[in-house]
This record gives structure tokens, sequence and C-alpha cells, in this order.
């Protein structure tokens, strides 16, 4: 008989409506993630004067798809030394098919000049992606009149059996005022090792080399070990 009553009292305390929302899942997840790489390359043109760069952000996504983020980098430009994004949208998916809509603020705190202001949209379907970033600033990184510049960010990501990623990457910016249009793209390959990934990726341009607006375009190979937590 108190065998069966105290099951009876876990049973009844187990559907209990406090302890029931308890053992549900959060709706919210906070991500970190933490990078070290050779150079920082920002759509094939080197930030950092080629020279390496430690960048980190923290992610807040909720259940419903609508999320908030905030990266930063060390760059080498102009007078700038340093780069915060901050950035807030939408994503979710119909099946296979995957959506993400939001807005991307690039903050250079010495280089005011160069702030900037994007609108994107993207599409994933099965390892496949497209996406689109619209420059809503006056200036486009510094480049006058070129609010309306286009990015298109087309890309190819597989994961094979043993976890190692195969992605690749094409872009063309299509600009507008001083931006003149150009295409980059990358070739990379990603391992995890443990809580780390550590990735290599060969990254080129259509520019003429070296020096694109001051900055470094030259084929090159970029290494890197990440983490999130």
């Amino acid at each position: 008989m108190k065998k069966i009553s105290t099951a009876l009292l876990l049973t009844g305390l187990a559907s209990a409506p406090g302890l029931a929302l308890a053992a549900e899942e959060s709706p919210h997840t906070i991500t970190g993630n933490l990078t070290l790489v050779s150079d920082y390359q920002f759509r094939g043109v080197s930030q950092t004067d080629e020279d390496p760069a430690i960048q980190g952000g923290f992610d807040y996504a909720h259940k419903s798809g609508f999320y908030l983020g905030v990266w930063a980098s060390n760059v080498e430009f102009g007078d700038a030394n340093s780069e915060w994004d901050v950035y807030g949208g939408y994503a979710g998916s119909v099946g296979d098919l995957g959506y993400n809509v939001g807005l991307l603020q690039y903050i250079y705190p010495d280089l005011g000049d160069a702030n900037t202001l994007e609108a994107y949209a993207g599409i994933t379907y099965k390892g496949f992606g497209l996406k689109a970033s619209y420059t809503l600033s006056d200036e486009y990184f510094g480049f006058d009149d070129s609010d309306g510049t286009i990015y298109w960010d087309a890309t190819y990501n597989y994961t094979f059996s043993n976890g190692w990623s195969l992605g690749l990457h094409y872009g063309y910016t299509a600009g507008e005022g001083d931006q003149e249009d150009y295409a980059d793209w990358k070739v990379g390959l990603t391992v995890p090792v443990g809580k780390f990934n550590f990735g290599i990726a060969y990254v080129a341009t259509d520019s003429d080399g070296e020096d694109f607006y001051g900055k470094w375009a030259d084929d090159r190979f970029i290494l890197s070990v990440g983490t999130t937590f």
C-alpha cells in the first residue's frame, strides 16, 4: 500500500502544471563564438592588411524565428582598428527551404565614414544558398553615393560522413557611386577536432591584385581555428 501511494504521489507531482512548465525547453537560446584567422577577408578583400585577426560574438535566438547578434574583429585600414557588427532578423523554413531576412549595421568607431547599414534576404535549399545584401547608407564602407549597392552571395556547403565540411562561395558586388563592380570567390575546408573547428580556405577576386582601394585583394590561403559555446 505504501509503494502504491508513493507511486501515485510521484505521478501527481509530475503532472502538476508548474513542474510541467519547468520541464519544457526554454524558447531562448544564447550562443557565443570565438575565432582566430590568419587574415580577415571580407568579400574577398583583406581588412587587416593580411595580418591575423581575433573575432567573436554572441547570438540570441527565439524559437519563433527572431534573432539578434553582435560580432567584432580587429581591422587595419585608414584610422580604423576595430569593427563591430550589430544585426537582427527573422529566419524560418518550409520543408527543405530555409529563409532569412534582416538588417546589419557595420560600425567602425574610429572611422565613422565607413559605417554601413545593409538589409539582407537569403534562401537555402539542401546545402545551396543565395543571399542579397542591399546598402541603405549613403556610403558603402566609405565609398560616396553608394546607397543601392548590392552584394550577391551564392554558396554551397557539404558535410562528409567524417564531419569534415566543404564550402564553396561566389560573390559579386554590383556597385553604385564610387564603388566599382567586382567578383570574389572562396573554396574552404573545415575539420572538427573536439570543441574546435580548424579551417583552410583559398580566397580570390577579379580585382587588380594586391592593392584594391588601399586594401589587399590578391589570391591567398587563409587559416582559421574557432569554437562555439
